[in-house]
């Protein structure tokens, strides 16, 4: 250190006067604190003796109607048992994320969420065999002994029943026929009330026009939310009359189950979300079936024109994909088809090449009428070349 330096330089920082603070937020030590503190709930009373009354004579009279002796003992046992605290604080119903979406005392096994209960492993029995004709003639006989001769016709008939029902098929443990174990999962029940796995449509407020659609083609609403509807065209058209140039919205719209039905439906309307679903409603009611070979592409090679656009979609091999335009694209995955070439000459409008590929893969030659023009008979050679491994 330099010497010479003046001494006022070496105690500068201990002389330095402490600048003010110009942050808007308080120190530390003047932060107050919180106005309302938290509160347990033995604080606010919550957890009291005199919330946990014991049961009056008159609740165990309505108790005993329900439950046995043993049941409601169960019960008190357990509820001294379970501190009053944790049903104060968690005896709540619960609304997070994780919470169950109904309420369930836990009583019914569900087969789908809960383990199931299975026979015991003692009902098998490994020399059981099915009875031979022999051994049923002799069961049915013996029946026919045993059975009194002045019963009337419904109690006779009621009795034959009841030995179809109850006649053992086996030879062997009764358990093992009746009540066989088994270590697979059991079926998974069909939910067959439409209104488990669809809303209400009421309730979301679907078009009301959708029903005269589904009274026309037969579709279900379950089936036309399966739908794959694409919009491809959407513009605005004006129209040019007397009281002026009148505007609207104008969709092409494509719709297809994805298993070889399509159709194209054209919408008009002053606001775009009613051309759309004017559209949709006309591209379900056209829906036609289109031949696919395979499931994944067309028969040889087609050719259509609609004004001044032409297509020409050929099939292709497995694993070459869809390889055309956008819009005959989207109608492709409409329909199912997986593998196809397309190409489009002169002109590219929109409307005119859905037009064009939607005829043309109506307009498709099957092998089966070229053979029925020729007064010939169609044979599957794959089946005798390639043992029908193709």
């Amino acid at each position: 250190m330099n010497i010479s330096r003046p001494a006022r330089c070496l105690f500068c920082r201990a002389s330095a006067v402490r600048h003010r603070s110009i942050h808007s937020t308080p120190a530390n030590a003047a932060r107050r604190k919180a106005p309302n503190p938290s509160i347990s709930a033995k604080e606010m009373g919550l957890v009291t003796a005199s919330r946990l009354k014991p049961y009056t004579p008159q609740e165990k009279e309505v108790l005993a109607k329900k439950y046995t002796p043993s049941q409601i003992q169960a019960l008190e046992l357990g509820e001294a048992v379970v501190s009053s605290e944790d049903l104060a604080t968690q005896g709540a119903l619960r609304s997070d994320p994780m919470a169950l979406d109904y309420l369930d005392d836990f009583a019914t096994i569900r087969p789908v969420i809960d383990k199931p209960i299975r026979n015991p492993e003692s009902n098998y029995d490994p020399d059981m065999r099915l009875k031979d004709d022999d051994e049923v003639a002799g069961d049915l006989a013996r029946f026919v002994q045993e059975f009194p001769d002045d019963l009337p016709e419904d109690q006779a008939r009621l009795q034959w029943m009841k030995f179809l029902d109850n006649m053992r098929m086996t030879v062997g443990k009764e358990e093992a026929e009746r009540a066989p174990t088994s270590y697979l999962a059991p079926a998974i029940p069909k939910l067959n009330d439409p209104k488990t796995t669809y809303p209400e449509t009421e309730k979301y407020g679907e078009d009301p026009l959708m029903k005269g659609v589904y009274a026309a083609t037969g579709f279900s609403p379950q089936e036309v939310r399966r739908f794959r509807v694409k919009n491809l065209v959407h513009h605005r058209v004006v129209n040019q009359t007397r009281m002026g140039k009148r505007q609207s919205q104008y969709c092409l719209t494509v719709a297809g189950d994805g298993h070889g039905l399509l159709g194209l439906g054209e919408g008009k309307a002053e606001e775009p979300e009613d051309a759309k679903r004017q559209a949709h409603r006309a591209a379900i009611r056209n829906m036609q079936p289109i031949a696919r070979y395979e499931e994944r592409t067309i028969f040889g090679e087609v050719e259509a024109k609609v004004g001044a656009a032409v297509v020409t979609i050929s099939s292709r091999p497995p694993g070459f994909g869809v390889r055309c335009q956008q819009y005959i694209f989207e109608m492709c995955r409409c329909a199912g088809i997986s593998d196809l070439a397309a190409r489009v000459t002169r002109s590219r409008n929109p409307m005119n090449v859905a037009k064009a590929t939607f005829q043309a893969l109506k307009s498709q030659r099957l092998p089966e009428d070229i053979a029925r023009a020729r007064g010939r008979k169609l044979v599957d050679v794959r089946k005798v070349y390639y043992g029908g491994n193709v």
